[in-house]
């Protein structure tokens, strides 16, 4: 059961001891939907060049693994202010918090993310901030979320709702994985530097993030638009 649309991309394999994966190849770029393949290209470039959320990404497929979770994605800012940064010549920003979302039932406590969280902690010491959506939808009073592409797509803005994830491509001890990116409401909206509410949510809480957020100071080309 799907309760909204998103956009998925996979990214060519790589190795997860390597640091530099090779750029995309002609026949990915040749059967992504058009319009996307540069910006994909670009994303994939710049993740590229930044070693701690390289590091990040392989941390966390391999903390998650051994969890047995497989609905994860590193998302929000990690992506967002990349692609923002780059887009605008500026150098990337520290990463002041790691949103980690992963989705499972069977386990929708507080205290799951924490073990979680002090097992990332504990491979790079990085800011970690883990959530299990599977029971964010209490806090935010939505009907019950069943994957963390579905709780994404309540985000208070479009821009936010994207995240990446590394996934193994044959079985869990193949040292390779392909990236994969999920945007609920595509790429085009991060590439045309604009800032948009989500219907889903009240407009007065986006005012009062980009107000508290500093983007319209911070990213001087975005613009607010519906």
């Amino acid at each position: 059961m799907t309760r909204h649309n998103q956009t998925l991309f996979n990214l060519p394999l790589f190795n997860q001891h390597q640091f530099n994966p090779p750029q995309l190849n002609q026949v990915a770029i040749d059967q992504l939907q058009q319009g996307q393949a540069k910006r994909l290209s670009l994303l994939w470039l710049w993740l590229q060049q930044d070693e701690t959320r390289l590091a990040a990404l392989m941390v966390c497929q391999k903390v998650m693994q051994q969890q047995g979770i497989t609905d994860w994605l590193i998302s929000a800012g990690f992506i967002r202010n990349l692609i923002w940064d780059n887009l605008h010549g500026l150098a990337s920003q520290a990463l002041n918090d790691i949103d980690v979302t992963y989705w499972r039932d069977n386990n929708p406590s507080s205290a799951e993310d924490q073990t979680i969280e002090a097992l990332l902690v504990k491979q790079i010491a990085l800011p970690w901030s883990v959530k299990n959506q599977a029971r964010m939808h209490l806090r935010n009073g939505d009907m019950p979320y069943i994957s963390c592409a579905d709780a994404m797509s309540f985000w208070p803005e479009k821009q936010t709702a994207i995240g990446v994830k590394l996934a193994s491509i044959d079985d869990l001890t193949s040292a390779e994985f392909q990236l994969q990116v999920t945007s609920v409401f595509g790429l085009s909206c991060l590439f045309d530097l604009s800032l948009s509410p989500n219907p889903k949510r009240d407009k007065a809480i986006f005012n009062h993030r980009v107000s508290q957020k500093g983007w319209l100071i911070h990213y001087s080309k975005l613009l607010v638009t519906e």
